[in-house]
């Protein structure tokens, strides 16, 4: 069985689509051809903006024209992330589906049903002649996964729809009206680097094997952070055995929780078994830390070439020693609902070598008072180790409408279609919603999507029944649409 075999066919036709052409987040070109010569090929109004958004307008089905105008919304770029056991080029190859039982994952990457599900599903609503509807509004946007630019990017009044349906949730039956707002925290330090001691010779440490996952959905699960293990080790080792630091590398996504990080350590020649049995004894102590939480951790220590160079000391202890102590993972739960996390950071990037030094994190809160104490908090440990602290692409919460008449409409909806009350939600993660109804105040949104598990992990996978409640769920909206 294949991706072709699944039912719908019509969304899972589209979504093999979406998976045959490149599309991580700021590589768009293919994906963004792909659904502009779509919605042209279709006789459909399609249009671009400077963002790299696209727009495709469908008319109101006969006898419907008098519903308000749906926007239908999805972002086109998805996170890359893969096994290093498999060879795998996000900007050239396609994505390898497979259906492992009730599920479709892709081979060791990320499958992309984040946001591609969302992306098939409207493309097979547009290209529809049976589906009923009103007035359609079908937006993509571009790089949600980096920062929203696309969303940040819209301009007033280009989208003109009266209803937004977000399709970019990942628990079927389960309405969203609120998510937590983010803000980028981007840390350096600049500096001269020192030579290496003539007779050091140079191990390379990498801790792997985590889980990963998004750093909004995945972060309640408390899941291992590859940068925060590396550096309990690197503090010991430089502690006990003498070592300097000369490069280190961990995580490339700001929204995804770290999965495998290395630093590379110079160190005297005598020192290198003191190293390979601390790897084991930290190997050891994470495997039991994290054992009904992650899969096997390792720690690996291999000899490399010696750097010319290494990173000072005073700057490699403060280094070590902010990251050390820098929060990471869940902050606060919403104290009116204990299940949901409120405030969380993810220490999601490290990149040091003998020039500089470059840290980027990720504040989420759906509360903006919380996001601004631990932006302080970061601010203050960095700044006290002599780094210097920038903050951007701040946005705020989707704060939940409970009144909101598309959430009321909905709910009827799916208790009539499945004969059971949906569950109505806030997600710690940040939607595109709050953005974009800044821009379009006028907006009454919602957000809804199949089951996806562990997206933004090679874990990622997309329950196919789901799908098609979803698709079933999404026909009978637009078939209800209320009127104007």
């Amino acid at each position: 069985m294949d991706i072709h075999s699944l039912q719908p066919q019509e969304v899972w036709r589209n979504f093999a689509k979406v998976c045959s052409v490149p599309h991580p987040s700021h590589h768009l070109e293919q994906i963004t051809k792909l659904v502009v010569d779509f919605g042209k090929s279709l006789g459909l109004e399609t249009l671009t903006d400077k963002a790299g958004n696209v727009l495709i307008r469908k008319p109101a089905t006969a006898g419907l024209e008098d519903r308000k105008v749906i926007v239908l919304q999805a972002h086109l770029d998805m996170v890359p992330q893969k096994n290093n056991s498999v060879k795998h080029d996000f900007e050239k190859d396609p994505i390898k589906t497979i259906v492992d039982g009730e599920w479709l994952r892709a081979d060791q990457t990320t499958l992309g049903a984040d946001n591609g599900i969302g992306v098939a599903a409207i493309m097979a609503v547009l290209e529809s002649k049976e589906l009923k509807h009103g007035p359609i509004a079908a937006l993509f946007t571009s790089d949600e996964e980096t920062g929203m630019y696309g969303a940040f990017g819209l301009q007033p009044d280009w989208i003109k729809g009266d209803i937004l349906l977000n399709l970019d949730s990942e628990d079927e039956g389960e309405l969203f009206i609120g998510c937590a707002g983010g803000l980028d925290a981007s840390i350096n330090w600049k500096f001269k680097p020192l030579p290496t001691a003539p007779d050091d010779i140079a191990l390379k440490v990498t801790v792997s094997g985590l889980k990963g996952g998004h750093s909004g959905l995945d972060i309640i699960l408390g899941r291992a952070n590859a940068n925060k293990l590396l550096f309990r080790f690197l503090k010991e080792a430089i502690s006990s055995d003498e070592a300097r630091l000369s490069e280190v590398e961990g995580g490339n996504m700001r929204n995804a929780i770290p999965r495998e990080g290395w630093a590379i350590i110079t160190i005297p020649e005598e020192s290198k078994k003191d190293i390979v049995n601390l790897a084991k004894e930290y190997e050891a102590l994470f495997n039991e830390e994290y054992k009904d939480i992650e899969n096997k951790i390792t720690i690996s220590v291999e000899e490399v070439d010696t750097p010319d160079n290494i990173i000072p000391e005073q700057i490699q202890d403060d280094f070590i020693n902010a990251v050390t102590g820098c929060p990471n993972g869940v902050f606060r739960m919403i104290p009116t609902i204990p299940n949901i996390v409120e405030t969380s950071m993810n220490l999601s990037i490290i990149r040091a070598n003998t020039e500089k030094i470059e840290i980027h994190c990720l504040l989420r809160s759906s509360v903006d008072s919380k996001k601004e104490e631990l932006a302080s908090m970061v601010d203050s440990i960095f700044t006290l180790a002599g780094a210097k602290v920038e903050f951007s692409g701040g946005y705020s919460g989707w704060n939940p409408n409970t009144n909101s008449p598309i959430l009321h409409a909905m709910k009827e909806s799916y208790q009539k279609e499945f004969n059971k009350e949906p569950k109505v939600q806030v997600v710690h993660a940040g939607l595109e919603c709050g953005i974009i109804g800044a821009t379009e105040p006028n907006l009454d949104m919602i957000s809804f999507g199949p089951t996806i598990r562990h997206p933004h992990s090679p874990d990622e996978k997309v329950n196919i029944k789901s799908v098609g409640d979803f698709w079933r769920f999404l026909t009978k909206s637009l078939e209800n649409a209320p009127k104007k």
